[in-house]
This record gives structure tokens, C-alpha cells and sequence, in this order.
């Protein structure tokens, strides 16, 4: 007796065979993706290693960062604020204003991943801005849960290990200026904006923090401005999201317009089926 899942010669697989072949096909497609994210995100982890023990931290104290902190852009805040000779306070803020978006994320995903336990620790630890991307990407709950996975684990494996590198290699840096070291945090940072930087809403919001940082930066204690900076971005996501504005004469999109469009195209199919039969009439004797 032949089993359903089994393909016989001749016959055409089952649409079950097909759909569980093409599922795995996608699960191995994102654990391929989460090595490559990994790998490319946890490069920027020597830079962060680098740019810790030279603004003044031990190599230890840079790991406890990397591996507890575990979010790139709130450790490159944190070290930029105390580089800049902000107080430890400040950076800390700094990190978390930074920080809430993971919070977010967790929200999202709540659903799909398991909340309790060891898993669920582990879960909150590698919520992260990849993890969460690559989940979105899933069209089911086992995909999600596999992009998840995928890109949270080797990115923290990636970015530890490089971020020890880097906080090896920066000890023996005796003037981070001459390696160009006290401008990589800026350009680390703005390297892990740029692809997120998607809509226009996205390019003002960054575009007006930075106006911030600039204004101020000259006025206030160092690492205020840092702060002031992301008051902007957290001030903006409080405000409600906007309308689309339709013009006079063109149809709104989505499920409405294209239900109105619809609604056209059957009354202009009537008009001309009533004109062709009024034009057959006209021709009968």
C-alpha cells in the first residue's frame, strides 16, 4: 500500500507533497539568509570592539555590552556618548530611548514565538532589528519562527565574536584619531540607518533629528544632544498616522477603489451592450 506523500511514477505529487516540499524549500532558503545577515551585521561588531577599549573601557566591559546589550545601535550611543565626555547616565539613556523599538518588535512577534521558559529568554535576548525583518519575511508560523531563529542567533554569534576582535585590536591603537576611529561610530551608526531609510516619513524623521543634534550640540553638555535627538524620533511616533489625501476625480486605492472601479466597468459594459442592441435594432427591417 502506497502512502499519500509518496510520488508514483506516472502520477502527478499530491498537493500536499508539493506544498510541504516548497515549505522546507523556504525554511532552508531563510536559515541561509540568517547566516548571511549574520556575517554582514556582525562585521560592524569590530568597529563597536575598536571604538570601545579607545574611548576607555576594558575589553571585558565591551563584551558585557555586546553580549547582554546586544543591540548595535544603542551600544554605538552608548560609547559615542561617553566618547564624547558624557556621563555614564547619559549614555545609558541614550541606549534606551534606542532600545524601545526591541520592545516593539516583541509585541509583533509575541504570536508566533513561545514566550515562557528558556525559549522565551532567549526570544527577548535576540529580538533584535534582523531577527524581527527576517521574521516578517514568513508567510507562516514556521517560517517566522525560522527567519526568527536564523537571524538572531548567528548575529549574535557574529557580532560577539567580532566585537572581541575589535576590542583586542583597539588596545594597541595608540591615537584612535590617526585610524580615523573618532568619526567610525558616526559612520557605523549611519551604515546600520541607511537601509532602513525606505519613506519619506523615515528620511524627514531622521533628516529633523539630526537638525537637533546639530543645533545643539554646540549649547548643550556632551551627549545631550544625542538625547535630544532621539526625543524627536520617539515624539514622532507618538503623533497619528496620516490620511491619504485623494484627489478630486481619481478613485482611492485598495479594496474600495478597486470595488468602485469594478462597479464603473460593470455600468459601462451595460451602456454599451444597451447601445449595441439599440444599433441591431436600427438595422432590422
Amino acid at each position: 500500500m502506497t502512502d499519500a506523500s509518496t510520488p508514483v511514477p506516472g502520477r502527478a505529487p499530491s498537493s500536499s507533497a508539493t506544498a510541504s516540499g516548497e515549505e522546507a524549500a523556504a525554511l532552508r532558503g531563510l536559515r541561509r539568509t540568517g547566516v548571511s545577515i549574520g556575517l554582514a551585521t556582525g562585521l560592524y561588531g569590530i568597529s563597536f570592539g575598536a571604538l570601545a577599549t579607545t574611548s576607555g573601557l576594558d575589553v571585558w566591559q565591551a563584551m558585557v555590552l555586546s553580549a547582554v546589550m546586544f543591540t548595535g545601535g544603542s551600544q554605538f550611543a552608548f560609547i559615542g556618548v561617553l566618547g564624547g565626555g558624557g556621563s555614564a547616565f547619559g549614555a545609558a539613556l541614550a541606549s534606551l530611548l534606542l532600545g524601545v523599538r526591541n520592545t516593539l518588535y516583541g509585541l509583533i512577534l509575541a504570536p508566533s514565538l513561545p514566550r515562557g521558559g528558556v525559549r522565551g529568554l532567549a526570544r527577548a535576548q535576540l529580538t533584535i532589528d534582523e531577527s524581527a525583518a527576517l521574521a516578517a519575511t514568513g508567510t507562516t508560523i514556521a517560517q517566522k519562527r525560522a527567519g526568527f531563529w536564523a537571524a538572531g542567533v548567528w548575529v549574535y554569534v557574529f557580532w560577539t565574536l567580532f566585537s572581541l576582535v575589535g576590542a583586542l585590536a583597539g588596545r594597541h591603537v595608540a591615537d584612535p584619531a590617526a585610524w580615523g576611529l573618532d568619526a567610525a561610530a558616526a559612520a557605523a551608526f549611519l551604515a546600520l540607518l541607511w537601509p532602513r531609510l525606505r519613506s519619506g516619513d523615515a528620511v524627514a524623521i531622521a533628516g529633523a533629528a539630526a537638525f537637533v543634534a546639530l543645533v545643539t550640540t554646540p549649547a548643550l553638555p556632551a551627549g545631550l544632544p544625542v538625547l535630544a535627538a532621539a526625543l524627536v524620533a520617539v515624539l514622532a511616533g507618538l503623533l497619528p498616522p496620516r490620511r491619504p489625501v485623494h484627489r478630486e476625480g481619481v478613485e482611492p486605492e485598495g479594496p474600495a477603489g478597486g470595488a468602485q472601479e469594478a462597479d464603473g466597468a460593470e455600468d459601462r459594459a451595460t451602456d454599451d451592450d444597451a447601445a449595441a442592441d439599440g444599433a441591431a435594432g436600427r438595422g432590422r427591417p
